[in-house]
Parts: C-alpha cells; structure tokens; sequence
C-alpha cells in the first residue's frame, strides 16, 4: 500500500510545488514508484514536469466524472506517473460545497490507486479551503515547506491547527512527516536565525536536509523539468536526493519499528 504525502503550507511561495515536482521525481529516481497529484488550481506541478491543459484531470476525477485511472498519466521519468491539473480546477471549491461527503472526494478517488505505487505526493494549493481539506483527509502525512525567510512562522499554527481538526474528525491517522527548510542562504543571518527557530519548535521533525537557494531550480520548471534532469550536478538537483533518502531511510526506520 503506496504512503500518501500531501505537501502543504497556506502561505504561498515557500517552495510547495517546487518540493512536489522534485521529490516525486528523485523518489522516482530511486526508483519508487511514484504518483504525483496536483490538486492546485494553478496547475504549476503539471507544467513543470511537461504536462499543461491535459485533460481530464483531477478535476473530473474529484467531481466522480472519470476514473483515477483514466486521468493519471506517465511522464518522461520511469517510475513518475502524474494526475494533472488544469484551469478547470478553479471553481472546484464552489461545486464540490453542496456535495455528499466533500472532505473525502479526493480520498474516494485514490483508494483504488495507492496498491500501485510506493509513494503518492500531492501538491496542495495556498489556502486551507476544501481542496487543502480533502488532501489532508486523503493522506497519511504531511510535509511542510518553511521557507528560511522573515514571517517564516506566520500562519503556521493555523496550519497546525487545521491539522489537528482534520485528524479530529476527517483522518485519525494523519502525522506531520516533516518540516522542510527551503530558499536557505548560508550569506544571510536571517537563514540561519529562522532555521534555529524552525528546529526550536518543531525539534526532531525538521528533516536534516536543507534546500537551499539555487538558480538551477528556479530554471527547471520553465524547461518542464525537475532539476535532477536538467541539472544533475546542480546544488538544487543534490539537495533534492538528499531529501528523497531522508525521507525513505525515515520510513524505512518506522516499518522496522512496527514489525518490532
């Protein structure tokens, strides 16, 4: 049964899409197989690995039109399988208020899918509305992205919050996977002084690796890439993979803890 990740954090430009487009691909990489969904209007997980206006697309598949199956497509990358998003996603939260069950459209979706891979991602959208809900009723865990940058903390107990009334009544089993420090300047006091803060709250959940701020990132999406394809080498390309075995070594750790 495939672990379901939503990457999320209400405050936009932390780094989001950028973490799903690229841990997705480096699990892939390690060859995982791997799903990622984007559940963001602005559909910016979709075009940066290649994919834009496909249809249908979560949106359909939310809304019970079409089969998961039908919507998801494989990418370039062996391993990397996508359920796109399209601008028809934008009204969504509109239609899916007056529906039956709407905190679990998204989970009633993927249920028939998660035995076909090891890891499913979903990028969530900037805002804690129904989109943001069903992801987090869907998944098993939730990472999330804290950029290295001044108001880093702004908002995040409401986040923290919205967690906690998920698994009150949505997702009982739901579990922060990690806080990922992103857009780190090792010129910059201030990177470091978030970061100290960041581990002062949340300790041992902060993952080791650190993203740091690298051109080659930024770049990639525009070439409808992940950075481990157009720059291996690259700073981004090593902080990603590093992420990737973190992550897995993590989980690894935890299935050893249970059998035990």
């Amino acid at each position: 049964m495939g672990k379901v990740i939503s990457i999320a954090n209400q405050k936009g430009g932390v780094g989001k899409t950028t973490t799903a487009i690229n841990l997705s691909s480096s699990l892939a990489a390690a060859e995982k197989k791997t799903l990622l969904i984007d559940i963001d209007p602005q559909s910016n997980s979709s075009s940066g690995l290649g994919v834009v206006n496909h249809s249908p697309s979560v949106y359909e598949t939310l809304i019970g039109n079409v089969k998961n199956s039908d919507a998801i497509i494989s990418t370039y990358m062996p391993y990397l399988d996508i359920l796109p998003s399209n601008i028809d996603l934008v009204g969504a939260e509109i239609e899916m208020v007056d529906m039956e069950n709407r905190e679990s459209l998204l989970k009633n979706s993927i249920d028939g899918t998660r035995s076909k891979y090891d890891y499913i991602i979903i990028d969530c959208p900037p805002s804690l509305g129904l989109l943001t809900l069903n992801s987090l009723a869907a998944c098993d865990s939730v990472l999330i992205p804290v950029q290295c940058e001044y108001f880093a903390l702004e908002g995040l107990g409401q986040l923290l919050n919205t967690i906690n009334i998920v698994k009150q009544h949505f997702n009982k089993n739901l579990t922060i996977e990690g806080v990922l420090l992103t857009m780190f300047d090792t010129r910059l006091r201030l990177s470091h002084q978030v970061a100290e803060e960041v581990r002062k709250y949340f300790g041992d959940k902060v993952f080791k690796t650190i993203i740091y701020r690298n051109v080659r990132i930024s770049e990639a999406p525009s070439y409808g890439k992940p950075v481990i394809l157009y720059d291996a080498i690259s700073t981004g390309a090593k902080n990603y993979i590093a992420l990737a075995s973190e992550l897995l070594e993590r989980n690894q750790a935890e299935i050893k803890e249970i059998k035990i």
